[in-house]
């Protein structure tokens, strides 16, 4: 078994049950970030008098609105606002945005059925993955690639493309983003008139 089987607890038992845990925790995970971020997006603040699960509900906000000013969560936002729940879907298998992602869209007020049956193959393949293969298999592979010159020049090409492709996009928002009175992408938004309809 996996590292993330191991993590939760789950040594020894059926693969079944260790599949439902998964897709269970990380479905609680995915949407507990999605409500955060909704509440983020209406400037929720918890003024009750309950002792703890109140404040552990506003330091989650709290540190989601912190979060939500970070270049990580600008990418989340502009894959939602790209992809929609396609973004959610895809979200579970990337390692490094899946927070964002759900953040943003929570923040970007995605409705709460959409982003429900986006993250239901999400989950379930969440779940499959780090409940069989997990991370070990694809470490396992890119050392396997690494034995070989050719997978050494397979993985530096990987690379290369995939710097270029960031640096390409960072470009573009720097460029978009020198253009007074324009809008995200570099339209002028305010200055245009509605085609008739």
């Amino acid at each position: 078994m996996t590292e993330v089987v191991r993590a939760y607890g789950l040594d020894g038992l059926p693969l079944v049950v260790v599949l439902l845990v998964l897709f269970v925790a990380v479905l609680a995970r995915s949407h507990a970030t999605y409500w955060a971020g909704r509440a983020v997006a209406r400037g929720a603040r918890y003024e009750g008098t309950h002792r703890h699960g109140p404040r552990l509900w506003q330091r989650t906000v709290d540190r989601l609105a912190r979060f939500a000013a970070t270049p990580l969560a600008r990418t989340g936002i502009a894959l939602v606002h790209r992809w929609g729940p396609l973004a959610v879907t895809a979200g579970y298998l990337t390692v490094g945005v899946q927070t964002a992602v759900f953040a943003a869209a929570g923040l970007l007020r995605m409705p709460y059925l959409r982003f429900t049956v986006a993250s239901l193959p999400g989950s379930v393949a969440w779940a499959a993955v780090w409940g069989t293969v997990g991370l070990g298999a694809v470490w396992g592979a890119v050392a396997l690639a690494a034995g070989s010159p050719w997978g050494v020049v397979a993985l530096l090409v990987v690379a290369a493309v995939v710097a270029l492709v960031v640096a390409r996009v960072r470009r573009r928002r720097a460029t978009g983003a020198q253009v007074p009175g324009t809008g995200t992408g570099g339209t002028a938004a305010s200055t245009t008139t509605p085609h008739p309809r």
